[in-house]
């Protein structure tokens, strides 16, 4: 923030606000280039039909923190042996006691919500399509130029149907 300022309300009450920070110009489109568009993408890991290995605490924490930053489905296997399919949406895992992390999912096949600690995760397996991928910004970028060599006019991309 600024410098603050000293000021007066209607009732001769003094107090401060700060002067508000200069504007940052906005890029300018003459120099601005495509290549700096593409880089504005992020690139995600294909984990699609990856089943990891959790025979360690370090092993189970790295899966389950792919897990979170996957945009699909997961089947989780507990050491009770029931299956869970869901999309993880959450998880808690500053502990080091892996029986005090969990996961938060959501079920395919039902309404509520799950939560599940880690150290009750027998297996782990991306099962669901990542429903992102190949959807970057780079590759909107690609489609827009192929369309946009071709001579096409007003040109929009839309987005294709999840399934």
């Amino acid at each position: 923030m600024g410098t603050p300022m000293g000021c007066e309300n209607t009732s001769g009450e003094q107090y401060r606000i700060a002067a508000a920070e200069p504007t940052l110009p906005m890029s300018d489109p003459a120099t601005h280039s495509d290549e700096q568009d593409e880089k504005l993408g992020v690139v995600h890991e294909n984990l699609h039909g990856w089943i990891p290995s959790l025979a360690s605490d370090d092993e189970v924490r790295a899966a389950l923190e792919k897990a979170f930053d996957y945009r699909g489905d997961l089947t989780i296997t507990l050491k009770s042996g029931e299956k869970i399919d869901g999309y993880v949406f959450d998880r808690r895992a500053s502990s080091p006691k892996l029986a005090e992390c969990f996961v938060r999912l959501m079920p395919k096949d039902r309404a509520d919500k799950l939560s599940v600690r880690y150290s009750d995760i027998a297996a782990l397996a991306f099962s669901g399509k990542d429903t992102a991928a190949g959807k970057s910004f780079e590759a909107w970028v690609r489609k827009y130029q192929a369309k946009k060599a071709a001579g096409e006019k007003n040109i929009g991309i839309e987005a294709e149907p999840l399934e």
